[in-house]
Parts: structure tokens; sequence; C-alpha cells
């Protein structure tokens, strides 16, 4: 069995210094934009094909269904516990007050750099819509720390991570439609395989937890060269 993955995936920060203090996380915010790959419920109450808040997706996850993609954890959940946050980075949908001081997530399944991608899938949050959610943040951080100069000095100090792309497999996933699980993405309330952690796919497109948590692993801490590159999260959020 074989297969080809198409990957694109960006970790960049801006750090003025930042001291790490145990029991707290390394950066203070940690902000996360792409497509289904780390979408974390974005697209729950839009128009779109492209939406996992249903069974059996999230079925591996403490909260169940959320919007993940995945039967469990994505990756940028993996990192954001590295990371040493308390919770994981909320979905921009429904990040507000002071939630938005440690990070939010503006990925929506079924975007990509260019507006009209995913279009056939319905709604979805473009790059472009994503940048301008940002945006949108970045005032009410303003807002939240009393001038544009404290809110500049704190975003300086976060995290800012891209995951965009697709896998394209020959290889069985475990929930799925189709040809070895890998046409389609899993229906609502279908029954997936029972061994998930030993997929690496969990449906047609997206990696199972296990995938995710290896891969946020190694870009946490790079066990080679090939993992990050200049350097990986670890030593970024260090800087």
């Amino acid at each position: 069995m074989g297969g080809e993955i198409r990957w694109f995936w960006v970790v960049f920060v801006v750090v003025l210094g930042c001291g790490v203090v145990e029991g707290e996380p390394q950066v203070p915010c940690y902000f996360i934009f792409g497509d289904s790959l780390v979408d974390n419920g974005n697209n729950n109450n839009i128009a779109s094909l492209a939406r996992a808040n249903y069974l059996p997706y999230g079925i591996d996850f403490p909260n169940g269904p959320t919007g993940r993609f995945s039967n469990g954890k994505t990756t940028v959940d993996v990192i954001a516990e590295l990371l040493g946050f308390d919770d994981y980075i909320p979905p921009y949908s429904s990040a507000s007050g002071q939630d938005i001081l440690r990070g939010v997530n503006y990925a929506s399944a079924a975007a990509g750099i260019r507006d009209e991608t995913g279009q056939q899938l319905g709604a979805r949050i473009s790059m472009n819509g994503q940048v301008n959610n940002y945006k949108n943040t970045v005032s009410q951080v303003v807002n939240l720390l009393g001038d544009e100069d404290q809110a500049a000095n704190y975003l300086s100090q976060c995290i800012f991570s891209l995951g965009l792309g697709s896998l394209r497999v020959t290889n069985a996933g475990c929930c799925g439609v189709g040809r070895n699980n890998g046409q389609i993405t899993c229906l609502p309330f279908q029954t997936p395989c029972q061994n998930r952690d030993e997929y690496l796919f969990w449906d047609a497109f997206h990696p199972g937890e296990s995938a995710n948590t290896i891969i946020g692993r190694r870009s946490y801490s790079a066990e080679s060269a090939t993992d990050a590159y200049p350097i990986d999260i670890r030593q970024l959020a260090q800087l």
C-alpha cells in the first residue's frame, strides 16, 4: 500500500522576549490559520458541506464532536498542550472576552489561499477572511490591554501557525465511503473502525489522532532536520 501526501505547514513567531514561568504557557498566545486539517469548529454554523460536528467525528475527543476533522485531537491541539496551555485554543466563532488573549483558531474547512477555493462545498472562511477576522481580534486586544503599543508588544510574543493542504492516499481510512474508505469523508453516525489508534488516516482526507499526535510532537520537538525547519516550536518559544 502506498500513497502521496501533500502538506503545507508553517509555524512562525516574532518574539521581543519572554520568560518561561513554570506552570504557565511557554508563550502567551497561539493563533491558528488554515483549513480542515486544523479547523476546530468554525464551520459548524455556516451553510457548508465541509462540517464535522457529528459522530463519528470526535469519537475519541473528550467533548465528542466539535467540528474537528478527526477522531480526536488535531495537530494544533497537541501543540497547544505541549506549549503548556490548560485548554485548547478556541475557534473564532465562539472566542470572546479575555479568552482571545491566549489565542484564536481562525481555520475553516475547505478554505484555501485563493478566495474561490472550496466554493463547491458552500460557505467557508477564505484565507483573506481569516486575516480579516484576525484584524478584528487585534482591535479587541487593543481594547482589552488599553492601547496599541501594549497590544503590539503582547502579540509580538505569540506563535502563529498556518496549516493548509490535502492528503491523497491509497491505503484505507478508518472511516469513510468508497474504495478503502478513501473517496468520501465520514457520514453522520457511520460506524468507524475499532482499532483507530492503528490507522494513519481517519477519513478520506484527514489524519487521525495518532498521526496528529506524532506530527504535533515532532513539530514541537524535532527529531530530525526534516521535522521542523529551521528550528522547532520549542526553540521558537524560548527565543
